[in-house]
């Protein structure tokens, strides 16, 4: 289990005053993000090396953080702008395309098909947001193993408060972050 992720660490604590009273609950969400899409990747094929773990913990740091920053719904476009913006400043350009999908693409509603890191990263973000409901065939230790190092601390309870604002206030547009 991935522990420590000082990339993804670093924007978060840059980002800490957006985030506010749900600092904890996002931190615990993407560290569980980031190990699920760890472990689909390598049931998938894919070896987690060095730059593989960068994109992960940089796409986890960034891939909700549009909510807290813009104080939006519809947080995938300013999530994707301050990943990009991050990983060009931190010299890691080289992973802006990758990095860029699985932000955007986190909530597709269908399978990505062209890039395996791309999908276990939806996937991930699927059986978290779904309290493992929607496995994607992770190990159900390891994912009781992960929920309880990592606890919700509200995570959901604040999801469903934006949305549910966001209905309010543009009811034909419910989800403007899912993807077909």
């Amino acid at each position: 289990m991935l522990t420590a992720l000082p990339l993804l660490d670093d924007v978060l604590e840059h980002h800490a005053a957006q985030l506010g009273r749900d600092f904890a609950a996002y931190r615990n969400h993407a560290y569980r993000v980031a190990n699920f899409c760890c472990v689909l990747a390598e049931m998938h094929g894919r070896r987690v090396d060095d730059d593989v773990l960068r994109a992960i913990s940089i796409a986890a740091a960034f891939h909700d953080l549009g909510i807290w920053t813009d104080g939006t719904w519809d947080y995938l476009p300013p999530s994707r702008r301050r990943a990009h913006d991050w990983v060009h400043a931190h010299g890691h350009g080289h992973c802006d395309w990758q990095v860029d999908e699985m932000i955007g693409q986190h909530h597709k509603l269908t399978a990505y098909q062209d890039d395996t890191l791309v999908e276990t990263f939806r996937l991930a973000d699927l059986a978290d947001v779904s309290r493992g409901l929607v496995a994607g065939g992770i190990p159900r230790a390891f994912r009781r193993e992960v929920f309880a190092h990592y606890p919700n601390e509200g995570f959901h309870r604040r999801l469903l408060h934006f949305s549910c604002r966001h209905l309010l206030r543009h009811p034909l547009n419910p989800m403007p972050m899912l993807r077909w």
